[in-house]
């Protein structure tokens, strides 16, 4: 997988330096659907990396460092890459839509993906978040009047029974005279259901924010804007709930930082900016499509580190839930 990446990776990177205003050189017909794959596998090592830090110190503090570690990667990469540490040539539409999709999809969005990383576990917490596309692509309808045809319909309801197998399970039923038939109820605390949901929703709408306010501008520069106002709102949440006090003790935490270390250069500074190639590339929803892919990819990674083997109808609904994404934009 690492070789995979770093082929991949420096492929990108040898292209953009060729360029004389350091844009990607397209690859082909298909950059964007590329960057996308690129962005799943990034996205599944980030999601089992902060899977463990978040239950070492929380999501608050995970979420408000991976943002600062993820800021001073893409200052020092836009420094080399274009020569200038800030995006100071971005337009005032660029700055106002990025920073609106920042705070959505980190502050809002992330925020709550983490907390569902805690309490239903990243396998889980990444398929509810296969709605994603479909929410960006109802946001897309309702916006932006983007068309959903009867097949999409059809790929939303697929998606959603996909996730439903796996977050239901079926109660026996109850023995003796007043025997009753068997039932569905949630086989997983409702709480990290609703978090994942949300997260879905940030990202989904983050997405059609961020191609909205982009447009042809750098993606990496993008990212860097995103990154920013995330950080900025988080900082506020520090400040408004008075948790700095307990920063220096996550730092501390030498196992917590290494996981964040990892999450963080895979994330927010790989993941997001190639998600940001990926949307400009190509029609959002085809990217979250592809972006969609994670809850099947991170299935053999987390029995390999974590011994955790899923269950064959949680496999199947991942496989199903994604199958719906993939008929949705066909």
């Amino acid at each position: 997988m690492f070789s995979f990446i770093y082929f991949c990776s420096t492929h990108f990177w040898r292209n953009s330096f060729k360029s004389k205003n350091y844009q990607l050189v397209h690859l082909g017909s298909h950059t964007g659907e590329f960057a996308a794959l690129l962005t799943t596998v990034f996205w599944t090592i980030t999601a089992l990396s902060f899977e463990t830090s978040s239950k070492r110190i929380g999501s608050m503090h995970l979420n408000l460092l991976r943002l600062a570690f993820a800021w001073v990667l893409l200052s020092l990469f836009s420094y080399f890459r274009r020569g200038m540490l800030l995006p100071v040539d971005a337009s005032s539409h660029q700055w106002i839509w990025l920073c609106l999709s920042g705070i959505v999809g980190f502050v809002i969005g992330d925020y709550c993906l983490f907390q569902a990383f805690i309490v239903i576990g990243a396998r889980v917490a990444m398929l509810v978040m296969t709605m994603a596309p479909i929410i960006a692509a109802v946001t897309g309808w309702y916006f932006l009047g983007d068309s959903i045809s009867s097949l999409g319909i059809l790929g939303m309801l697929v998606t959603v029974f996909g996730i439903g197998l796996v977050i239901f399970t079926r109660v026996p039923a109850t023995a003796g005279l007043n025997k009753s038939p068997q039932r569905m109820k949630l086989g997983l605390p409702m709480k990290g259901l609703v978090l994942a949901l949300i997260a879905a929703m940030g990202q989904g709408v983050g997405l059609v924010i961020s191609k909205h306010g982009m447009q042809e501008y750098d993606p990496f520069s993008s990212a860097q804007i995103r990154v920013t106002a995330g950080f900025i709102g988080f900082a506020i949440l520090f400040t408004v709930l008075r948790k700095w006090h307990e920063l220096p003790g996550s730092l501390r935490d030498r196992k917590a930082m290494a996981w964040l270390s990892v999450g963080t250069v895979f994330g927010p500074f790989l993941g997001v900016s190639f998600s940001m190639i990926a949307v400009q590339h190509t029609n959002a929803g085809i990217a979250q499509t592809i972006m969609s892919l994670v809850p099947v990819i991170i299935i053999p990674p987390t029995i390999l580190l974590t011994g955790e083997k899923p269950k064959l109808k949680e496999i199947i609904g991942a496989v199903v839930a994604v199958a719906g994404v993939s008929l949705f934009f066909l």
